[in-house]
């Protein structure tokens, strides 16, 4: 997955003003302790944050 494919997902699912404060500020267990930023700072590929984000916010399916 791309990078902008990644934040297209992100702010249709939390939309535009809450998908950024969402991925700096929630620390979630799926993603190792990390928040978004974090993860794909630290070298995640953004299919697996997705998948993270999706696990720990309950996506539904056909947003995944």
């Amino acid at each position: 997955m791309k990078l902008t494919v990644f934040w297209e997902r992100m702010h249709a699912h939390f939309g535009d003003m809450y998908a950024d404060s969402f991925a700096r500020d929630h620390v979630m267990s799926e993603l190792g302790g990390r928040t978004v930023y974090q993860a794909l700072e630290a070298g995640w590929a953004a299919k697996d944050v997705w998948r993270g984000v999706c696990a720990a916010m309950d996506v539904p399916a056909s947003r995944r």
